[in-house]
C-alpha cells in the first residue's frame, strides 16, 4: 500500500489573492471562480504518481454508435459525490469513491423533443452543440442543493440529492434561454455549452449560437434569478441604438447582427463583484461585408458588474473578425507581481495563440499592446479593418501564419502534395483574409488556445496552455440565389496530407508554461504523439488535442486531450511526462481532482469522437493511488 500523505485544507486561500482555490471538493466548473483549474492537493505528487491505478470505471450507457457526440464535462466532486453529464446530456449523480450510479435525470423526453421539433422548429439530432456539455453549476445554501445546466434551449435546476426538478423555479423547473434577446430566434440555433457562474442570486449565462452563413442569434449575456429563473438583467453583447458602440456597427447592421457570443464561460471576483467574459467573433465567421465597422462588442474580454450587468471595461482583441478567432474560454483571474508590484489581473488565452494580460480593474494591459498593419480584403464590399492587436508579450505560444519552411517534410509524397495545395491558397500572417481562392490560416479553427484554456498555479504564477499547430483551409463561394449573404465558405477543412498528418512540421499540438511575472516562456513541450511514427524513429510530434489542464500542489499537471486517447501527468516545473494511460476513449475534457476520506482521485471523461473523429465512448474514469 502507498503511504497517503496528508491533504490540504478544503477551502485555500490564494497565496497573493483572495481566490479561494479546490481542495477535497471540486465545486465549480474549472475548479473555481477564477477558473484556474488549480488544486491544492498534494497526495498524488511527482515522486509517486507512477504509481497511479485506475480506481473505478462508470459507462453511462447511452454512447452513440457513430462518433458525432462526445463528453466534454468537467465534472463536480462535492461532499463524495460526482455530478456529470453523459453524451446525450442525461445527468447523473455518481458515488465519488466508487463510481456507482446514485441518480439520473433526462432533461429531453421523446415528449419534449417532439415539442422542440414541431413548436419550436429545432430539429434535435445527435451532433454538433446540441451533444455538449462542458459542465453544471452547483448551488447550496443550507439543506437545499441545486444544480444548474442547459440542455438544448433550456436551463434546468435539479434537486442535487435526489435527481429530481425543483419545482419551484422557472416553469416546473426549466426555463427558455431565449429571454431577452430583442427578436425572435425561432428556428435559429441557440444553446449553452459551458455552465454559468453565481453572484448572489444571479446565475450568469453565455451561449452558444449559429456561425452563419444563415441568420443567427445574438449572444447577449443574461443572468437569471437562481430561486425563480426570473430574467435578472442583460448586456447586449450587440449594442443598440444609443448604447456605447452601436456605431462600430456601420449602416445600423446591430439590429440583424449574430454572435458575439460568451460561449467558452465566464470567471468571478466575488470581492469586487466583477463577472469576466470572452466573446466569440459576429456572425458570420467569414464574411463581413454587412457588418462594416469595428464591431463591438466582438473578440472582447470585458468586466461586467455582476450584479447589474453594467460594463466596466472592455478590450477589442480582433476588430472586425472575418476569421472565426473567437475568445474560446474564460478569462484566468491571476495575481502576479509586475514591475515589483502585486496586481490582481485577468489573462486571456486565445485562438490566435496570444496571451493578453490586464489589470484587473482597469482593463489596462500589464505588457503593451501595439497596433499592427494587417492586409486589406479583395472580396468585393469587404472592408477589412486595417490594423489588429498584437501583444508584445509574452510571445505566441502557437506559430504565426505559414511559409513555404513549413510545409510538411515527413516524406517526399507528402511535402510534394502539401506545396501545391500551399501554391495555389493564399496564405501568410494570420490576419490574412479569406478568398474565393481558398486562404490558410495559422493557427487554424481550432487554435492555438480553445476551450479548454489554460490553468495557472497561485504558487509559481505560471500559466499552463494546451494549443494545436493544424492550419485550417477556408474558401468562400458564391452562395446561393435567395440567401442572406452572397458568399458561403467551403467547409472547415484542415490542411492535412494525403495520410491524414497534418501537413505542416512538428509540432502539431504543445504544452507550453509561461511565466505571467515576467511574460516569458518557461517551457514548451509536443503534447501527444502518433505511435507508428514514433516507432520510426521520429521525435513525438504532439498531436491535435481538445480538452484542458489540471495543475496541482503536487508539482503536477495533468492532461488527457489528445488525439492517441492517452491521460498523462506532466512535471509542473520541467515539463516531463511522468505518467501516461491509454484510455478506452479519447479523453476529450479537462480533467477534475478531490479527496474522500483522505484519499485523492483525478477523474477524467472519456468520450472519443466529436472533432477528433475517434471511437466513441460513455466513460468517466477515476485514478488514485493504491
Amino acid at each position: 500500500m502507498a503511504l497517503l500523505v496528508p491533504l490540504l485544507e478544503a477551502c485555500t486561500v490564494s497565496p497573493k489573492g483572495s481566490t479561494q482555490y479546490a481542495g477535497p471538493d471540486w465545486t465549480s466548473y474549472a475548479g473555481d471562480d477564477s477558473k484556474s483549474r488549480y488544486s491544492t492537493l498534494s497526495q498524488i505528487n511527482r515522486q509517486n504518481v507512477k504509481q497511479l491505478k485506475l480506481a473505478w470505471t462508470y459507462r453511462s450507457g447511452d454512447i452513440s454508435e457513430k462518433p458525432v457526440s462526445t463528453l466534454e464535462c468537467n465534472p463536480l466532486a462535492v461532499g463524495g459525490v460526482l455530478y456529470a453529464t453523459t453524451p446525450t446530456l442525461h445527468l447523473v449523480a455518481l458515488d465519488a469513491v466508487s463510481g456507482k450510479e446514485l441518480w439520473r435525470f433526462n432533461p429531453l423526453p421523446a415528449a419534449l423533443l417532439k415539442e422542440l421539433r414541431e413548436k419550436e422548429k429545432i430539429n434535435i439530432q445527435p451532433g454538433f452543440n446540441y451533444w455538449v456539455n462542458r459542465g453544471v453549476t452547483y448551488w447550496a445554501k443550507g439543506k437545499d442543493k441545486r444544480i444548474y445546466y442547459s440542455a438544448g434551449i433550456y436551463l434546468f435546476c435539479v434537486d442535487a440529492q435526489t435527481g429530481q426538478l425543483v419545482t419551484r423555479f422557472g416553469n416546473q423547473g426549466r426555463i427558455d434561454l431565449r429571454q431577452g434577446l430583442d427578436r425572435d430566434i425561432t428556428g435559429m440555433h441557440y444553446n449553452s455549452t459551458t455552465p454559468g457562474v453565481i453572484y448572489q442570486n444571479h446565475l450568469i449565462m453565455g451561449s452558444t449560437v449559429g456561425e452563419g452563413p444563415d441568420a443567427a442569434a445574438p449572444g447577449f449575456v443574461r443572468a437569471f434569478d437562481i430561486h425563480t429563473g426570473k430574467l435578472n438583467w442583460v448586456f447586449r453583447t450587440i449594442p443598440r441604438a444609443g448604447e456605447f458602440g452601436a456605431e462600430t456597427w456601420e449602416n445600423n447592421s446591430w439590429k440583424t447582427a449574430g454572435g458575439v457570443n460568451a460561449w467558452g464561460g465566464m470567471s468571478l471576483d466575488q470581492k469586487r463583484g466583477m463577472v469576466f467574459l470572452a466573446t466569440g467573433s459576429p456572425a458570420w465567421d467569414f464574411y463581413g461585408a454587412d457588418r462594416p465597422g469595428q464591431n463591438l462588442f466582438g473578440n472582447c474580454v470585458i468586466a461586467l458588474n455582476a450584479a447589474t450587468g453594467a460594463r466596466i471595461w472592455h478590450y477589442q482583441v480582433i476588430h472586425h473578425d472575418i476569421w472565426d478567432k473567437d475568445l474560446p474560454c474564460p478569462p484566468n483571474l491571476v495575481t502576479v507581481t509586475h514591475n515589483g508590484h502585486q496586481i490582481d489581473a485577468v489573462a486571456q488565452v486565445a485562438k490566435t495563440g496570444y496571451v493578453y494580460v490586464f489589470n484587473r480593474d482597469t482593463g489596462e494591459p500589464l505588457f503593451p499592446i501595439e497596433e499592427k498593419p494587417v492586409p486589406a480584403s479583395d472580396v468585393p464590399g469587404e472592408k477589412a479593418w486595417p490594423t489588429q492587436p498584437i501583444p508584445t508579450k509574452p510571445a505566441p505560444f502557437a506559430r504565426q501564419g505559414l511559409t513555404e519552411k513549413d510545409i510538411t517534410n515527413l516524406n517526399p509524397e507528402a511535402r510534394q502534395y502539401a506545396l501545391e495545395v500551399f501554391r495555389k491558397s493564399t496564405s501568410g500572417g494570420q490576419f490574412t483574409p479569406i478568398s474565393p481562392q481558398g486562404t490558410l490560416i495559422m493557427p487554424g479553427l481550432l487554435g492555438g488556445a480553445n476551450w479548454s484554456g489554460a490553468s495557472f498555479d497561485p504558487e509559481t504564477s505560471l500559466l499552463y496552455i494546451n494549443a494545436n499547430e493544424l492550419p485550417s483551409l477556408i474558401t468562400l463561394a458564391p452562395n446561393e440565389r435567395g440567401k442572406p449573404y452572397p458568399y458561403r465558405h467551403m467547409g472547415y477543412n484542415r490542411f492535412w496530407d494525403p495520410a491524414g498528418y497534418p501537413a505542416v512540421t512538428p509540432p502539431w499540438g504543445t504544452l507550453t508554461a509561461i511565466n505571467l511575472n515576467t511574460g516569458d516562456f518557461a517551457w514548451q513541450v509536443p503534447l501527444g504523439e502518433f505511435d507508428e511514427l514514433t516507432k520510426k524513429g521520429i521525435p513525438p510530434t504532439g498531436a491535435p488535442n481538445l480538452g484542458g489542464t489540471l495543475v496541482t500542489k503536487g508539482g503536477l499537471v495533468f492532461i488527457a486531450s489528445t488525439k492517441d486517447e492517452k491521460f498523462r501527468a506532466f512535471d509542473k516545473t520541467t515539463g516531463k511526462v511522468l505518467w501516461e494511460v491509454t484510455l478506452p476513449a479519447g479523453g476529450y475534457a479537462s480533467p477534475s481532482t478531490y479527496a474522500v476520506n483522505g484519499k485523492q482521485y483525478v477523474v477524467i471523461a472519456a468520450g472519443g469522437g466529436g472533432k477528433m473523429a475517434t471511437k466513441p465512448g460513455d466513460y468517466y474514469l477515476a485514478f488514485a493511488l493504491p
